[in-house]
């Protein structure tokens, strides 16, 4: 696929075009922009799966790029003690995103808690090299903010996202991460843009094949990565990826709520 043709895919109408805008500058170096998929997961949502009141959890998908498989799983996941509904994600050389929108006003952002099991790492996945930029699990939050004091590079990634889909990209991105390497409470810039930043939860092979919870404060997680308030909280979303390491992976999420 050239760039051209890539820029010119049609992007998500109305208020869950937000996370097009995030995948747009993510990806823009690659030439990729987010393709809506056919409404899906609807099972998913309605099940009520998340915490979050009436969601409406949409898949999207990227030109060019095979689908991540998302599905319900009420199966215990291999090596895991007990059995629970969950969502499970199966990567095979692949990227796509589950995600919802929401409007929480910054004076009332609070906690987010949310869960996953994930049974081994990619092992090639750095967070912080474009080319290896995969993960088995991430949680994505998205925000309003300034856009009148981006860099260039990123008033130009603003302006290329407002051409194509006719809004703004989020003024920022914070992502709830495992890596590999670095240690819990790193923060990663992505290496596209640096209004998305990555903070490692969870680190190395601890933790695998087992569930692990975590509550966040997401003020405070934010004020962390990006050295200042945050704006209202826009969207949020899901994402195992593995495209870029052309290997497989697996993850199980449990339930996310806002507290």
């Amino acid at each position: 696929m050239t760039c051209l043709t890539a820029l010119h895919a049609p992007l998500p109408r109305g208020p869950l075009r937000w996370m097009a805008m995030l995948l747009l500058a993510a990806l823009v170096a690659g030439c990729a922009a987010p393709q809506p998929a056919a409404p899906a997961m609807q099972s998913f949502a309605a099940t009520r799966w998340t915490a979050l009141e009436q969601a409406a959890w949409q898949e999207v998908h990227f030109p060019a790029k095979t689908p991540t498989a998302y599905s319900l799983d009420s199966q215990a996941p291999p090596n895991s003690s007990g059995q629970r509904t969950a969502l499970k994600a199966n990567a095979q050389s692949s990227a796509s995103m589950l995600r919802t929108p929401v409007r929480i006003e910054p004076a009332d952002l609070s906690r987010l808690s949310f869960s996953w099991l994930v049974p081994a790492l990619i092992d090639k996945a750095d967070m912080a090299q474009r080319d290896l930029d995969d993960s088995p699990v991430r949680v994505v939050l998205a925000f309003e903010g300034d856009r009148s004091t981006f860099s260039p590079k990123n008033a130009m990634l603003n302006e290329l996202t407002r051409l194509v889909s006719g809004e703004e990209m989020p003024y920022a991105t914070l992502m709830y991460v495992w890596c590999n390497q670095r240690p819990v409470g790193s923060v990663i810039h992505n290496p596209r843009t640096d209004r998305i930043r990555k903070i490692v939860v969870e680190s190395g092979a601890r933790g695998l094949k087992q569930w692990n919870s975590y509550e966040r404060d997401i003020r405070a997680d934010f004020e962390r990565a990006f050295g200042e308030a945050p704006g209202a909280l826009v969207g949020i979303g899901l994402m195992t990826d593995s495209d870029n390491t052309h290997s497989n992976a697996v993850a199980w999420y449990g339930p996310i709520a806002l507290r």
